[in-house]
């Protein structure tokens, strides 16, 4: 019996230290044994090491940054999707995601798949929401403050103890071991 052929754009292939996803999601899309992959690496910058990986990814294309907006966005996988014949499409990225929720019912009307949140869930889901999503579905989860306010982190010392890990709204984190003098 012939295996069915998928046609599937993946994102995030950064390889480095900080790794986007991508990679380890093809290497287990080349194990499956009972369809058939082409893999079409969706890229944001040209050096991503992923889309060099020529066993790992069959061809790639350039995409423009989440911040250039879902229709520019749109456009390119158009394009993408008329040389390609894309069945699936793999966002890796939390900072993608938006514009590929927002661009689900046109690209379903393409023909491509994805198997994604919808707005709702995506937005309950945020740090900023973290301890009422917690709450909400019995999850336990750290106590966390959101920080508008450069001010607001001389009193953190009253509600948390060190180390404390500050996260930025999408990527990184660090490690705070102490408190710095505010005299």
């Amino acid at each position: 019996m012939k295996k069915r052929k998928l046609n599937i754009g993946v994102t995030g292939l950064n390889a480095i230290d900080s790794p986007g996803p991508g990679v380890s999601v093809i290497r287990a899309l080349r194990e499956a044994t009972s369809f058939d992959v082409g893999i079409i690496g969706l890229s944001y910058e040209s050096l991503e090491p992923g889309i060099y990986m020529h066993d790992i990814v069959d061809r790639t294309y350039s995409i423009p940054y989440p911040t250039a907006g879902i229709e520019t966005l749109l456009a390119r996988i158009e394009y993408i999707h008329e040389k390609e014949k894309l069945d699936v499409i793999i966002p890796n990225f939390d900072a993608e995601l938006y514009p590929f929720i927002k661009l689900e019912p046109k690209l379903r009307a393409m023909g491509i798949h994805m198997f994604l949140p919808t707005l709702f869930q995506f937005e309950e889901r945020h740090k900023v929401n973290l301890n009422d999503f917690g709450k909400k579905y019995g999850i336990s989860v750290p106590h966390s403050k959101v920080i508008y306010d450069l001010n607001t982190v001389h009193s953190l010392p009253s509600e948390f103890s060190f180390p404390m890990i500050v996260k930025g709204k999408f990527y990184d984190a660090s490690i705070a071991y102490m408190a710095l003098n505010s005299t």
